[in-house]
């Protein structure tokens, strides 16, 4: 592996380069948009079981309130929405509080998904240019006495920068569309969540 990635010139290390980054955020992401750490179901569960509360009469504790902030993005924008009725505001300035402060955590669920989709579409161009140059480096030391031997074995080399370039962008393509997917899913779990959250303010 290393005396292929030493024959196929420098152009290789660019790839080499933007595979470790791809991979990187392969696994970043798909760590951070688990449903558990986005939107955990226990999260609307509290939330509704804190408004039943208050809607039988009794208080809300505010430190159960802080911990639902803090369990994870759902129970931010839940425990806002709680706040902003509790502080008696009408139904669309609840959602309008609670919009706010989905609308950040929204576009962290997107982080590098753009940086990801670059390198899937620019890793075969780099691996074709790096072909290209081996080959321009080739034809141009064969001259008259090259064997056909040699010429063979240069040419096979060259392309080890394609297939590199192939090989790293169907991965980060997949990838890229499998994370894209777990993203929206997590955004729509949110949207429902906060839906559901509001339903249950106004129609007791």
């Amino acid at each position: 592996m290393l005396t292929i990635i030493s024959s196929s010139g420098w152009t290789i290390w660019p790839l080499l380069f933007i595979s470790i980054v791809g991979l990187a955020i392969l696994l970043e992401r798909g760590w951070f948009l688990r449903q558990k750490k986005i939107a955990p179901l226990e999260n609307l569960e509290q939330a509704l079981t804190y408004l039943k509360t208050f809607h039988v009469g009794q208080s809300i504790n505010p430190v159960h309130l802080e911990n639902l902030e803090k369990a994870s993005p759902l129970g931010q924008i839940l425990s806002k929405g709680l706040q902003a009725f509790l502080s008696k505001s009408g139904q669309l300035e609840c959602l309008e509080v609670m919009r706010e402060t989905a609308s950040p955590i929204l576009g962290k669920l997107n982080h590098y998904l753009s940086t990801l989709a670059t390198i899937a579409t620019i890793s075969p161009l780099m691996g074709l240019f790096g072909t290209v140059l081996g080959m321009i480096e080739i034809f141009g030391s064969q001259g008259t006495t090259g064997s056909p031997q040699q010429l063979a074995q240069g040419i096979s080399m060259a392309l080890y920068n394609t297939a590199f370039g192939l090989l790293i962008a169907i991965p980060a393509l997949a990838g890229w569309r499998y994370l894209r997917s777990l993203a929206d899913a997590r955004a729509h779990e949110l949207n429902d969540a906060t839906r559901i959250l509001l339903k249950n303010m106004f129609t007791q």
